[in-house]
């Protein structure tokens, strides 16, 4: 643990370690600049503020107030039932064997649809797609020199490709034409609400089920969930028997 210590409030050092925990407690998208320097000073003038309310909690006597000792009473009660729900659902695994047969009993949750591999090149005018799609047919230049020079997309830059998609992922006039287009062909202009389009298709793939070893980390979280969910719950109803009058 660091131990270098960064202010003092009332004698009471803040140190470097203080300053990492304040941040382990922050959402996530906050302790992504955790290594950021202002970040850090701001979390580290934030918990000097904090340590400065407490000591001024303490001279005021706030701690003898029943209202503090229902307030730490209740933060008592529910630390201890988040450390036995813990040690309730500890050791919880999924074996493999499970893994394997959950994925052979439920085929229906891993099936992958129809996808295409596809580029495109958009532009704002139908006559300006000709344009391109005429000089493409007569050799002038490459679909994909003809993308990073004429597309609007951000994809032009990659020369038009747009990767592999499946149904229902863009919108329905390109989609139609893209999986009715044959591999290689240049389609188009295709109009939707962004513009006019050129299509190539590079690659069809048919219907499959995602192969065991793609999913079985997702199959291994679902399982353990289920099974803290049905722990977590016979727990509670035996604890409501032995506890609730």
């Amino acid at each position: 643990m660091n131990q270098e210590i960064l202010a003092v409030v009332a004698g009471e050092n803040i140190t470097k370690a203080d300053v990492d925990h304040f941040i382990e407690n922050m959402p996530q998208e906050q302790r992504a600049y955790a290594s950021n320097p202002y970040f850090r000073n701001h979390c580290l003038d934030q918990l000097v503020t904090i340590r400065s309310y407490a000591k001024l909690g303490e001279e005021l006597k706030l701690e003898e107030t029943d209202e503090f000792k229902r307030i730490m009473e209740n933060a008592r009660k529910d630390l201890l039932a988040q450390m036995a729900i813990a040690e309730t659902l500890k050791g919880i695994e999924v074996t493999e064997q499970e893994i394997a047969a959950f994925y052979e009993e439920n085929p229906h949750l891993f099936k992958k649809g129809d996808t295409v591999s596809a580029k495109h090149i958009l532009v704002k005018e139908e006559d300006e797609c000709n344009a391109v799609l005429a000089s493409i047919v007569s050799g002038e230049q490459t679909f994909e020199d003809a993308a990073k020079e004429k597309s609007t997309c951000p994809s032009g830059g990659r020369g038009g490709d747009l990767g592999e998609f499946g149904r229902g992922q863009m919108v329905k006039e390109f989609e139609d034409a893209a999986f009715e287009a044959e591999i290689g062909a240049v389609v188009g202009p295709v109009k939707t609400q962004f513009g006019y389009h050129l299509i190539k298709v590079e690659k069809k793939n048919q219907a499959s089920v995602m192969p065991l070893a793609e999913v079985s980390e997702q199959i291994r979280s679902n399982l353990v969930q289920q099974k803290q969910n049905q722990v977590y719950t016979e727990k509670a109803d035996e604890l409501k028997a032995k506890y609730v009058r």
